[in-house]
């Protein structure tokens, strides 16, 4: 195998595919990229053997061949090397040659016949969905999803699909972001599927907010995104999600309406002298005004008073500060509601501009 390429088609392709690459690899070439030299490109693909990603960037090939080469190793060099340089690499059996002017680098190369690929992927649902619109129901959800949770069907990100609604659902027992989308794809069944969380983190990082068309094929075991200029590929959480459509409050008739931003500031102000283990924020709510207060294991305490548009009865209510920063920070538009229905409930946050967005956010005891 040998190539020259330009550098910053090189340095963008590795950037595209170094995020599946682990640093602690127990098989030591889920630590390497697999490079092909094909007719007149060179195509690398990553795994960690859940997740797949493939691209590709123009070159000038010498001679075709494949060879895994370190990921990190030949990023770095890449970085350090001028933007408009030109690299060529070349492979001598154990060995890859990377030249650029005067630097010149040996890495050592495995041998492409033992790449791990991932299982083959079933004909399944295939369909096309506008690149922003679900770019925009990640960014409103992912981040309620749990990690390392022992229910593993947790750790990651309910994708439901019907022919009219594409909806995305991520909780972790204590919160829960739910968005939806309405949408015109060709299913014949609704279908759901379970995708972990590190594939849920690599798409909000590779997806744009750009109105490109990408096919998505949906089956029992695996989710493939096809992009401009990437395949992505994912196993999926084989388990039940939980019925989510039960915690959400329907009958919350006490409603607080107020600037985000301001709610914000606000809260990450009283957030400074909660207690940091649990974060602990107490939200009093009488007429037109909403208080807050926090108070840390030292006796320090924290106290805000807020204009508000409320006018039903006082209410004292707890909740972890960082649940709603994070589920405030992820609304769009100006305003919100909040939604309660006691001292007891959960609360149930909605942007005005968006209510196909709902949060749900459990009560803490202070």
């Amino acid at each position: 195998m040998q190539f020259s390429v330009q550098r910053r088609d090189l340095l963008s392709a590795l950037q595209t595919v170094i995020g599946v690459v682990e640093r602690r690899q127990t098989m030591p070439i889920l630590s390497n990229i697999l490079i092909k030299a094909e007719t007149d490109r060179i195509v690398i693909t990553a795994t960690d053997l859940e997740l797949e990603l493939i691209t590709d960037c123009i070159a000038v090939i010498g001679a075709q061949g494949s060879a895994a080469v370190p990921a990190r190793k030949l990023l770095d060099i890449c970085r350090g090397l001028p933007d408009d340089a030109e690299i060529s690499l070349q492979q001598d059996q154990h060995q890859t040659r990377v030249q650029s002017g005067r630097s010149r680098f040996t890495l050592a190369t495995m041998s492409a016949q033992d790449w791990p690929y991932l299982d083959e992927v079933e004909e399944g649902q295939q369909f096309t969905l506008a690149e922003g619109t679900f770019k925009g129901l990640l960014d409103r959800t992912h981040f309620a999803m749990a990690h390392q949770d022992v229910r593993y069907y947790l750790n990651g990100l309910l994708l439901s699909l019907r022919s009219d609604r594409a909806r995305c659902v991520a909780t972790d027992g204590h919160r829960l972001a739910l968005s939806d989308a309405a949408v015109d794809i060709a299913l014949d069944e609704p279908m759901q599927a379970i995708v972990p969380r590190k594939a849920i983190t690599e798409l909000v990082r590779l997806l744009s907010d750009g109105e490109a068309e990408i096919t998505v094929q949906l089956t029992t075991k695996h989710l493939r995104l096809q992009l401009p200029g990437l395949a992505f590929t994912t196993k999926l959480i084989d388990g039940r999600f939980p019925d989510y459509e039960r915690v959400i409050p329907d009958n919350a008739d006490k409603q607080m309406h107020a600037d985000r931003d301001m709610i914000r500031q606000a809260l990450s102000r009283t957030a400074i002298l909660s207690n940091e283990k649990f974060g602990g924020v107490r939200l009093a709510l009488g007429e037109h005004t909403l208080r807050l207060q926090a108070q840390n294991v030292e006796r320090e305490e924290a106290e805000d008073e807020i204009q508000v548009s409320y006018d039903s009865d006082p209410i004292e209510i707890g909740f972890n500060v960082n649940y709603l920063l994070e589920a405030l920070g992820a609304m769009v538009g100006r305003e919100f509601t909040l939604s309660l229905s006691g001292p007891d409930s959960s609360g149930l946050l909605q942007a005005i501009d968006d209510p196909a967005t709902r949060y749900v956010v459990m009560p803490m005891r202070l």
